[in-house]
């Protein structure tokens, strides 16, 4: 029931500025954390950036600094804006939720279906 859709990727210039959303659908328990991943081809998908319900943020070290994950609870949506883009950035970048239902107690998983961002010149 859970659905999270990825936006607002695409092919920017070094140095250049992108903002992701992703927007979330379902029930969303109170307890959760949401993440931005990466994948790069031949890469494993490594973690960017994430955001707790406490508001709790921490990023991978190569984006810190540049990058900035935040939440818009009004309108169900995270985002990660991207600033000063290097090649090195470029990935498929994915949102992930983790939460823990009260109902269940049990933590749970979500992937979007990921979004590709090119940063070349």
């Amino acid at each position: 029931q859970v659905q999270l859709v990825e936006s607002g990727g695409g092919l920017v210039q070094p140095g250049g500025s992108l903002r992701l959303s992703c927007a979330t659908s379902g029930i969303i328990n109170s307890i959760y954390a949401m993440g931005w991943y990466r994948q790069a081809p031949g890469k494993q998908r490594e973690l960017v950036a994430t955001i707790t319900s406490g508001r709790s943020t921490n990023y991978a070290a190569s984006v810190k600094g540049r990058f900035t994950i935040s939440r818009d609870n009004a309108k169900n949506t995270v985002y990660l804006q991207m600033n000063s883009l290097k090649p090195e950035d470029t990935a498929v970048y994915y949102c992930n939720l983790k939460q823990r239902p009260i109902a269940t107690m049990a933590w749970e998983e979500y992937w979007g279906q990921g979004t590709q961002v090119t940063v070349s010149s």
